[in-house]
């Protein structure tokens, strides 16, 4: 029985020898250069006699083919089954290596992740550093240019409390040579009236020291009044230079800037009746229309318009039709009083000029009343938007103003006489009351202080 299974075994893998024996020879060429670790375990498939296998192949019988084929493996199926381990090994360490791959990565991910966050709170410090830095330093600056600019507002009035000095040093001169003068013209009358006694018992020597008298007083009285001309002048000049009398603080607007004005905020009810609305004024120049203040409302900007029109001075109450005008009463570069004063009742419109009573008018926007509620503005026009914007330039104000003030009543003639006198700055609104109220500069305005 033996012997038949071996017979048919060597039968069926006879032909398949035939068929492989080519295969198998390149196969033992590329084992031999492969490791020594599978040497010993495939040297006897090295010395398999195929040729004599295949000579003594024996056609299978039946009782071949129904022997026992539970045999122990051949070197071909150790073969086979080796290639097969290879192959499961191969995938095996693919899988391995994938799955390696993959938490490598998984791994690398998070140390990038963590890294990104490291390096983005690095950079928020760095970055809150840096402004830290810039704000220390940008403070300094900022008050340093702050130091600057009002050590050199200090000496612009410096030197014009300079130059109203020497003014003042050049007229103490001039009173102390006229009074030398004065002394010596008394003492030439004095020698006078002497001669006059002494030559009483003449009468044309007594007509003579008549005439020398008289003269003497002629020239004292021309001196007197030459004095009293240069003291007016000198104040005149002074004034230019200064503030109004009795005032201590002003509103300077350097320049013609839509971003140059005033806001003025008083706690007081504004909508009005009547009204009277004084300011001491000294323009540096005057276009077609320079605001010197407005009141309006989202309804109507134009409520309330004081301005300067070259050299007249304009009061609008209600719209620009409804107006008062007083021609040639303001110039340039000197400080003006201006006061106006309105009622409902009757349209009564007036206009004072340093204390004098310029224009006048009735049944202008009678019957009007002006509402609450707006914005009152220093400088530029109100435009219905909000406070500060979309100015007009050439409406800008630019000079200085000082003693604003509004009342909601009409002072009659003896308020605004007095009201223009050396306490005018004393005197306040009640309405606006100049040195009470709220009265905020903005862009460029500023305080400017009196010596």
């Amino acid at each position: 029985m033996k012997r038949r299974c071996r017979d048919f075994s060597r039968n069926s893998w006879g032909i398949q020898c035939k068929e492989m024996f080519s295969f198998v020879i390149l196969f033992f060429a590329l084992w031999s250069s492969s490791s020594t670790q599978f040497q010993d375990e495939y040297d006897d498939l090295f010395f398999l006699d195929f040729d004599n296998e295949v000579e003594s192949v024996i056609p299978a019988t039946e009782e071949a083919i129904s022997c026992d084929c539970q045999r122990e493996h051949t070197e071909w199926d150790k073969l086979f089954i080796m290639l097969e381990n290879s192959q499961m090994k191969e995938n095996m360490l693919l899988q391995s290596l994938d799955e390696i791959l993959k938490v490598e990565l998984q791994a690398m991910r998070g140390e990038m992740l963590q890294w990104v966050e490291s390096l983005a709170g690095t950079c928020t410090t760095s970055i809150e550093k840096t402004v830290s830095q810039l704000s220390r330093q940008m403070g300094p600056m900022l008050a340093k240019n702050g130091k600057e600019a009002e050590d050199l507002s200090g000496m612009l009035q410096v030197s014009e409390q300079g130059k109203t000095l020497k003014e003042i040093l050049q007229l103490s001169q001039n009173l102390s040579y006229r009074l030398s003068h004065l002394e010596h013209a008394w003492r030439r009358r004095d020698e006078a009236d002497t001669q006059q006694r002494s030559l009483l018992q003449e009468d044309s020597a007594s007509y003579t020291a008549t005439r020398g008298g008289n003269f003497i007083l002629n020239s004292l009285w021309q001196e007197l009044q030459q004095t009293k001309a240069e003291l007016k002048e000198s104040q005149k000049r002074s004034r230019q230079h200064l503030l109004p009398v009795g005032c201590e603080t002003a509103l300077l607007f350097p320049m013609r800037s839509k971003k140059i004005f005033v806001s003025v905020h008083p706690t007081t009810e504004t909508k009005f009746f009547s009204f009277t609305a004084c300011a001491w004024v000294k323009v540096t120049e005057m276009l077609d229309k320079t605001i010197v203040f407005s009141y309006g409302t989202k309804g109507n900007p134009y409520e309330i318009q004081l301005y300067l029109s070259h050299d007249s001075v304009v009061l609008a109450v209600g719209s620009d039709l409804n107006k008062l005008i007083a021609p040639n009463v303001i110039f340039a570069g000197q400080w003006t009083h201006i006061c106006g004063s309105w009622s409902s009742a009757n349209g009564n419109t007036s206009l004072w000029v340093n204390r004098r009573l310029v224009a006048a008018t009735s049944e202008t926007a009678e019957d009007h009343i002006v509402p609450g509620g707006g914005i009152l503005q220093i400088g530029q026009e109100k435009n219905g938007c909000c406070v500060g914007g979309g100015f007009d330039e050439s409406l800008a104000f630019s000079g200085k103003i000082t003693d604003f003030n509004i009342w909601n009543r009409t002072l009659n003639d003896k308020e605004i006489t007095g009201n223009t006198g050396e306490e005018s700055c004393g005197i306040r609104g009640n309405v606006v009351g100049w040195g009470v109220t709220e009265v905020l500069p903005h862009g460029g305005a500023q305080y400017i202080f009196g010596p």
